[in-house]
């Protein structure tokens, strides 16, 4: 074959992995995008693309050296694309740290940066349909399936993590505000309290609960339920999930 058309085709064939990983890519770039969470549109597209590119680079590199009679060089085709896999670990780190709270958060979208590397990496090595089908089965998982075992799934499954910070007035009041939140179905996981001003004749403390709620009890609902209790002074609520 003729060097001018083999150059060509390769050329051709590069085009289309690119173009086919860029497009499976904004599949998972809309769905973050649609969820207002950190890797979107772009962050995807560019990690996804250059992932490609780098499997395709390691791929002809490792087929096209030149070999001498007195050099015996042996190149694995996949090692560039293996340490794409653990080099996009700290995007992945960087979306999950979280200040403000002990809270865990992001794990989603740190997944969907590594696969996103991984639809590249599938593209790049020409398995086209499996990485199609991967990316299907990911977008039907978090769009459909885990939505409905929300809805229908065990009790702590269908629960919504919550932080709660309140001034409360007496230190009674902290025992009664935690009643008050089991008898409403309030699942509570970890407990801080803090001392705010302690006189002999006043005392308020600052409660930070971290607890569960289903989710058919939205955020503004236990907001207004819990602000209406007289021992609390200030309160302040964000939902984790």
């Amino acid at each position: 074959m003729d060097i001018t058309i083999l150059n060509e085709t390769l050329s051709y064939e590069i085009i289309v992995k690119l173009v086919i990983a860029a497009t499976l890519s904004l599949i998972i770039g809309i769905e973050r995008e649609l969820k207002k969470k950190p890797v979107g549109l772009k962050t995807s597209l560019v990690i996804a693309t250059f992932s490609c590119l780098l499997t395709i680079i390691s791929i002809e590199a490792a087929y096209t050296t030149p070999s001498r009679d007195d050099i015996n060089i042996t190149m694995d085709p996949l090692r560039l694309a293996a340490q794409i896999v653990s080099g996009i670990g700290f995007l992945g780190a960087g979306v999950i740290l979280r200040k403000g709270n002990d809270s865990i958060t992001g794990l989603t979208t740190a997944a969907m940066i590594w696969g996103a590397a991984g639809i590249g990496i599938a593209v790049g090595a020409g398995f086209y349909i499996e990485a199609f089908i991967t990316v299907v089965i990911v977008v039907v998982g978090i769009e459909l399936i885990a939505p409905f075992l929300l809805k229908i799934g065990p009790k702590r499954i269908r629960m919504k993590e919550l932080v709660l910070k309140a001034l409360l007035k007496d230190e009674e009041n902290i025992q009664n505000l935690l009643t008050f939140m089991r008898e409403n179905e309030m699942h509570i996981d970890n407990i801080r309290i803090r001392d705010v001003h302690v006189t002999a004749d006043n005392a308020l403390f600052e409660v930070d609960i971290r607890f569960s709620a289903l989710f058919k009890k939205d955020t503004i609902s236990i907001y207004r339920t819990l602000h209406t209790l007289p021992y609390v002074q200030k309160i302040e609520l964000e939902s984790l999930g």
